[in-house]
């Protein structure tokens, strides 16, 4: 009897031992072998990747609904960039050519093959460059509601350099604000973005809890860069998923959008452009089902 006890109590310890080793063996697997500085990562769910990058002073937060749909059938990495919504800030010199570059080694060595990427406003920005710059790294890119040069959407004429002098201001204008200044008059900013309340409020969570002299550097430097040139160079399928209807009453349409947009995109070989009519700026947010629908069927189309 003893001697059936002790056996017992051996097969249990074996079969604890396994267990732990297997778990051990998992975390290993779901842990990257480079770890980032330019933004932090969440990895989520199994299946082919998506790559998830929030906009200006966001949260990864910002995609959750967006993982929660995909994360049955896709590992999804979902980044906060450094300096934005509590995250540690970084020093470089070019704070968005920084995040590009470690992302792309990002993306190399854990080995991610051809993962579709999809950015919104600022990260559909670091989007686009990324796959311009490594056209053979990415499966597919989404971007939702940028461009390739924001400021040619309001003026075609815009260059970066006649930018310059604006952008300078509005870095200086952030670099001055108090948070309690932040605070009072960032809600009306955010309320042209999002149309619910309470998401503004989140919003607004996100920008007190940036780091002001980051969004300051990202801001100049997304006005003060063009990309155009560039867009010969994506050789991956992309979605472009913009909006208009928070300016119909400076003379935006639906017509104007999707002519600012063609004009932009006028050297990517092989794009989609969808023009959505009831979102405001966070499209994700604002009409759901219209961007889940879009992406969707742009998923289908090219077998993510």
């Amino acid at each position: 009897m003893s001697q059936f006890r002790i056996m017992r109590s051996m097969i249990k310890t074996s079969a604890t031992s396994i267990l732990l080793l297997l778990l051990v063996l998992l975390q290993t697997q779901a842990t990257p072998k480079y770890t980032p500085t330019a933004f932090k990562v969440e990895i989520i769910g199994k299946g082919s990747p998506i790559i998830l990058i929030p906009g200006l002073s966001c949260s990864g937060d910002v995609w959750q609904e967006t993982v929660d749909r995909y994360k049955k059938n896709h590992e999804l990495h979902v980044l906060t960039l450094a300096g934005f919504a509590g995250q540690p800030a970084i020093k470089a010199d070019n704070f968005l050519e920084t995040v590009r570059l470690d992302l792309a080694k990002y993306i190399r060595e854990n080995n991610i093959k051809k993962p579709m990427v999809i950015g919104h406003s600022l990260g559909g920005f670091l989007g686009i460059w990324l796959s311009a710059k490594e056209p053979d790294l990415i499966g597919s890119l989404v971007v939702v509601d940028a461009a390739p040069f924001l400021p040619a959407l309001i003026s075609p004429v815009a260059t970066p350099e006649t930018m310059k002098p604006m952008a300078a201001q509005m870095r200086q204008g952030i670099l001055s604000q108090t948070p309690e200044q932040l605070r009072q008059s960032q809600p009306q900013v955010l309320k042209m973005m999002i149309s619910d309340e309470a998401r503004i409020a989140q919003a607004l969570e996100w920008n007190l809890a940036s780091d002001a002299p980051t969004v300051a550097k990202a801001m100049y430097e997304l006005y003060t860069t063009d990309l155009r040139p560039e867009m010969a160079n994506i050789k991956t399928p992309a979605m472009f998923v913009a909006a208009w209807v928070a300016y119909k009453d400076y003379g935006t349409t639906h017509e104007t959008t999707k002519a600012n947009y063609t004009a932009q995109l006028a050297k990517l070989p092989n794009y989609e452009l969808v023009i959505n009519d009831k979102a405001k700026h966070f499209i994700m947010w604002d009409d759901q089902e219209g961007f889940f629908s879009a992406l969707d069927g742009f998923m289908a189309k090219t077998g993510k």
